[in-house]
């Protein structure tokens, strides 16, 4: 047998068979037979609610999005009410537990700005010399570089911890804007722009600044963005990057390694790249449908997606359904109506009226083609890649945006395995592989 005949077997001698995981009662994926997470671990930084068990059955409720025990709702609702951005206020939040006063407030904003610009030399030996084409690999990469700027990234206390949390918060916007300038130069042909983080804009501000050209955004660009910010900074220490930081955490590792590997983690289509997805499904149906009006024709197009006849034949509607939301997923109907402010600024009403029908149609057809009884609703990622299409940001950056703002819960959720971990999470698994005795090579 010869190394291509070992290639075209090497599937079948790691195929493990489905009535093995439910004969040891695997939960695959951490995930119960009803769908339900299983419960490994309990947090103080974030809650998502969409159904509650009644005699162990799942019942669907409206889904709730909870920051430190607060509505995020109730923030979103609170910071329009007031006329003012609160990405920075959510981070102060999510960091230590409460709602930061006007004087703390200040002073946190203060530390970000201290620590927006990268150390001396870092733009260029990280970052020009080593451009990528993917600017989440490049986010990890200039991750990993910043320990070796750090004179003590090994110290885990939670002083030193959140020293380093304020600096990566702060640095990720500047890290995701340089990035992206990099890529854009070196593998797009363009001009090169490298505008220095502006001080007092906060980080939404402070992004569009640095990522535009001209530096120019409008006032309605950076409230939608900044709410962006807000709805994905947290989600529970379920999801699979905020998962993973507590387990490499729990090693007692430094933070720059914890937090690349969330990176690595969020990267993945499955988790942080679905808004990508939603666009390309939309623009897929833009180009098939020809009365973007006509319900039934979109209906009858969306048919042909779940029957796996158009699009990628993958039968996903992209952007409808989620792990835990049932009814309605929270951050959508707020970013929803951000969608429909920015659709009318850019002229887009058609595409977001677009949006709309497909919105209250495809979880319809999902049960009725899948003859399914699941409720399922539209989730954040069905708005979030259209918002920023509408503020002309490329969809390499959406990933990179969803970081920029999920380093916030990461920090929180690190610093809180730090504090009441104290055990290096290690899970069982069984070997299904029979016992063998060892062939002298000459027998073999």
């Amino acid at each position: 047998m010869g190394l291509n005949d070992l290639i075209e077997n090497l599937r079948e001698s790691y195929q493990i068979e489905k009535k093995l995981y439910d004969g040891y009662n695997v939960k695959r994926g951490l995930r119960n037979d009803d769908g339900s997470g299983v419960l490994v671990g309990l947090t103080k930084v974030g809650n998502v609610h969409g159904f509650i068990k009644d005699e162990h059955e799942i019942v669907p409720v409206p889904g709730k999005l909870m920051y430190r025990g607060i509505d995020v709702e109730d923030i979103v609702e609170n910071l329009q009410s007031e006329d003012r951005l609160g990405f920075d206020e959510t981070a102060f939040l999510l960091l230590f537990g409460k709602l930061p006063t006007n004087e703390e407030l200040q002073e946190f904003n203060e530390w970000l700005d201290a620590n927006r610009s990268l150390p001396d030399g870092f733009t260029e030996n990280m970052i020009l010399k080593s451009p990528s084409n993917d600017i989440m690999n490049k986010l990890a990469r200039s991750i990993l570089a910043l320990y070796s700027y750090d004179k003590n990234p090994d110290d885990i206390s939670i002083e030193n911890v959140l020293k380093q949390s304020i600096e990566l918060i702060a640095r990720f916007p500047t890290l995701v804007a340089y990035g992206f300038q990099a890529k854009s130069h070196y593998y797009d042909d363009n001009s090169l722009y490298l505008h220095n983080p502006g001080k007092g804009l906060g980080t939404a501000r402070c992004f569009l600044q640095m990522v535009r050209p001209d530096q120019k955004y409008t006032e309605l660009e950076a409230k939608t963005l900044d709410i962006c910010l807000i709805l994905h900074a947290e989600h529970g220490g379920g999801n699979n990057s905020s998962f993973t930081i507590h387990v490499v955490t729990s090693s007692d590792t430094d933070s720059y390694s914890a937090v690349s590997a969330a990176i690595g983690s969020l990267k993945g289509p499955k988790h942080g790249g679905a808004n990508s997805k939603v666009i390309a499904m939309m623009e897929d149906i833009k180009q098939n449908v020809k009365n973007w009006e006509d319900e039934k024709e979109v209906a009858d197009y969306l048919v042909k997606i779940l029957n796996k006849e158009a699009f990628d034949n993958t039968g996903l509607i992209y952007g409808v359904g989620h792990a835990v939301y049932t009814i309605s997923d929270p951050r959508a109907i707020i970013l929803k109506e951000y969608a429909e402010k920015l659709a009318k600024e850019k002229g887009k009403e058609k595409e977001f009226a677009l949006y709309d029908i497909v919105e209250r149609l495809a979880p319809v057809l999902f049960q009725e083609v899948k003859k399914s009884e699941k409720r399922v609703c539209i989730n954040v990622d069905f708005y979030s890649g259209f918002v920023y299409s509408l503020m002309n940001l490329p969809p390499e950056l959406y990933t990179p945006i969803f970081a920029m703002s999920r380093i916030t819960g990461w920090c929180a959720h690190r610093i809180e395995e730090l504090v009441s971990g104290g055990r290096i999470i290690r899970p069982a698994y069984k070997s299904v592989e029979p016992n063998k005795s060892y062939l002298p090579i000459d027998k073999r």
